[in-house]
């Protein structure tokens, strides 16, 4: 799918003294977070993340920024900036360093370790280069200072960019924890001092801006599991993101303190819990964690399993067990915890997990019934402060849908940034800064770019409209062979339906229309077996419509016999 921006002009060329600020991904939508920064010729991108599909999206496994603005132009760019490990900013890494390997990867170190060990099952061995909170590099023409934030994964960064065009701060995804698990608070003070020297343009996460207040500290939850974990009297399976080490963090703890052992189930699980134990940032004790082939050795009110699927994903582990699809089953006094919030679009897979758990037996416990799950992302108070703080000369609302970034741009507007230099985009419009002034310049084609197993980039709107019928509405296919030469139709037509849910018989009123459509057809001396086999469609379309008020999708086969 493309986005043309058609009220757009194409950019002009970048000038001089100007930075040019691109998003291929993650505004107007939760996921897909890819930003490039332009200045001089060089490029520099900031996360590379996939989106997850919705119902509409049938057979894809992940959608992928568009490429396309940069393909011509790998070889300009210094460097991946990475701001955290969560999918959607490094999930489409693999696919960028396909086109080009040698593309240096920035990030914390639990970010690089991440993104390695998935690099790893792709065949790929990148260049990193780690960096931490307070480091300052220069990049290409690009200077840039990583500094701390808080968010529901541990070393996140945001990170300021300048060049002689303007200083840039991006937030990255995160959130004003005063109490957060691990110390590590947002660092307040250097936004503070940032915005003290001057931010030009402060790019800042959407996400809760539509939520009043302050978001709620991580270790409110922690008296919820334990409460929940305590009276389960089966097995405990929570569901969370493989990224969420903070959330692992608190059920291990609660676990350990009621004599239960841990397994974690689902290989991105597995992998990842791994490299943040061996990186330290996981903290397990003892023999606390066993492998999960254990579990069905333990009595049930001694085991916890960790597994993936909060978001109702078709191939992840909890998805698998509540369509008993998984060697772990569902008992009657099992409890399962959505330790995760709901991403928009998956609100219907998720609703059918939880009642097909309930059904076979489980309780489930999930965020609309417990405090078992808060957002990484800064509510409206937090942004409020964050603004007042940095005293930005111009905003540019990132990382949410349309009504995120609305309400994003109200609370700059508020703490008296001029309407006119809130920049309200979305991906593919083209922002420069200049003369310290942001202003939207142009738009690039930007779409959608389907994975669907190993094709990358072949599936199109039109095949997925496809899908979606043959889903929906079923197939017909109609086969006749006609004697061109004589005029006359010599077998058929035949009839097969499939998911259309009647009886073939049914189709026995409109075949003799069919057959004299054809007949007229070849009697008028149309020979083109692609034209006769149009008038098949119109006339059984039409029938299907009237009758039925059904659009299946309709295939007809006219053979020169």
């Amino acid at each position: 799918m493309t986005h043309a921006h058609h009220e757009l002009p194409a950019p002009p060329p970048l000038a001089d003294d100007a930075v040019r600020i691109v998003a291929l991904g993650g505004i107007g939508e939760i996921g897909r977070n890819m930003t490039v920064l332009e200045y001089r010729g060089r490029l520099l991108i900031v996360d590379c993340g996939v989106l997850f599909p919705e119902e509409s999206q049938p057979g894809v496994d992940l959608i992928l920024p568009d490429f396309d603005y940069i393909r011509d132009r790998l070889d300009d760019v210094e460097a991946v900036i990475l701001t955290h490990g969560h999918e959607d900013h490094i999930g489409a890494v693999p696919y960028l360093l396909r086109e080009r390997q040698d593309i240096p990867l920035i990030g914390s170190q639990l970010t690089l370790a991440f993104i390695e060990a998935k690099l790893k099952e792709h065949r790929i061995n990148p260049i990193t280069y780690a960096v931490k909170e307070g480091q300052i590099e220069q990049i290409g023409p690009f200077n840039l200072e990583f500094v701390a934030v808080n968010h529901s994964i541990p070393d996140a960064l945001a990170v300021s960019v300048t060049t002689p065009a303007g200083r840039i701060l991006m937030t990255g995804d995160f959130k004003l924890d005063q109490l957060p698990l691990d110390g590590r608070v947002t660092d307040l003070n250097t936004f503070a001092r940032l915005g003290d020297e001057g931010v030009d343009l402060f790019m800042v996460d959407s996400t809760n801006a539509e939520v009043p207040g302050f978001v709620t500290t991580e270790r409110d939850i922690i008296p919820t599991l334990d409460k929940v974990i305590g009276n389960a009297r089966g097995r405990v399976i929570v569901a969370s993101f493989a990224s969420h080490v903070h959330r692992v963090q608190q059920i291990i703890d609660v676990a350990t303190a009621h004599n239960r052992k841990v397994a974690f189930v689902g290989r991105s699980m597995v992998r990842n819990m791994a490299v943040a134990r061996d990186l330290g940032y996981l903290h397990i004790s003892g023999d606390t964690v066993i492998a999960s082939s254990d579990i069905t050795k333990r009595p049930d009110d001694e085991a916890v399993l960790i597994c993936t699927g909060s978001q109702g994903e078709p191939m992840a582990v909890l998805s698998r067990i509540a369509n008993r699809d998984h060697e772990i089953s569902i008992g009657e006094n099992d409890t399962v915890i959505l330790a995760s919030s709901l991403i928009p679009g998956n609100e219907n897979s998720v609703n059918r997990i939880i009642n097909e758990l309930t059904r076979q037996g489980a309780r489930v416990v999930h965020k609309g019934n417990a405090l078992v799950h808060v957002s990484g992302h800064a509510a409206a108070g937090e942004l409020l402060y964050c603004y007042n703080i940095v005293k930005p000369k111009n905003v540019m609302p990132m990382h949410g849908e349309w009504r995120h970034l609305r309400a994003n741009a109200a609370l700059a507007a508020k703490t008296g940034v001029s309407p006119d230099r809130i920049m309200l985009a979305e991906d593919g419009v083209v922002v420069d800064l200049q003369d310290g002034r942001a202003s939207i310049v142009g738009a690039v084609p930007c779409g959608y770019v389907y994975v669907d197993g190993s094709s990358v980039g072949n599936v199109t709107e039109s095949l997925l409209k496809d899908r979606r019928v043959l889903g929906e509405e079923g197939f017909i296919s109609i086969v006749t062979a006609v004697d061109l030469v004589n005029s006359k139709v010599i077998a058929g037509p035949q009839v097969h339906a499939r998911g259309f849910g009647e009886d073939e018989s049914v189709f026995d009123e409109i075949l003799p229309q069919v057959r004299q459509v054809l007949e007229s057809a070849l009697a008028d001396g149309v020979t083109d077996t692609h034209q006769l086999a149009q008038l098949v469609r119109r006339v059984v379309g039409k029938w299907v419509g009237d009758k039925h008020r059904r659009r299946p999708m309709i295939v007809p086969v006219v053979i020169e016999g």
